[in-house]
């Protein structure tokens, strides 16, 4: 079950470490190669959403941090499955079959990304911040 304020602020923790990915990419590319600034940036936004999550979303801090982190990492990466599956089967085979061929990869990446939203709330909330 979602807790209103909790999601919310989730979702808060979430967007702001999403932004400072995004936009620290653009600084680490002044730097370094594009792949290389996406990587560094990512590590960024992780650790932020860790932090924000930790301390404002989920009340986590007085609790051991290594194994939340190692746990948040575990969320993460079923996180990431999700977004890989859900936005490639979307954009290279549904949309294009049921006529969606403009766009398919933006449409099918942006419901990808959206799918483990609830997925990971919920299994931060009861696992990665217990």
């Amino acid at each position: 079950m979602l807790k209103s304020r909790e999601f919310v602020l989730f979702l808060v923790a979430g967007g702001i470490a999403a932004a400072l990915n995004w936009g620290s990419r653009f600084l680490f590319s002044l730097w370094v190669p594009f792949e290389v600034a996406v990587v560094c940036a990512y590590l960024v936004g992780m650790a932020t959403a860790f932090v924000l999550m930790r301390s404002i979303a989920f009340q986590g801090g007085g609790k051991p941090v290594l194994p939340q982190v190692g746990r948040f990492a575990l969320v993460n990466v079923a996180a990431l499955a999700q977004t890989f599956v859900v936005s490639v089967a979307l954009g290279r085979w549904i949309l294009p079959a049921m006529g969606v061929h403009e766009h398919a990869e933006a449409l099918g990446h942006l419901v990808g990304v959206l799918v483990p939203v609830v997925t990971s709330y919920l299994a931060h909330r009861s696992f990665t911040f217990k």
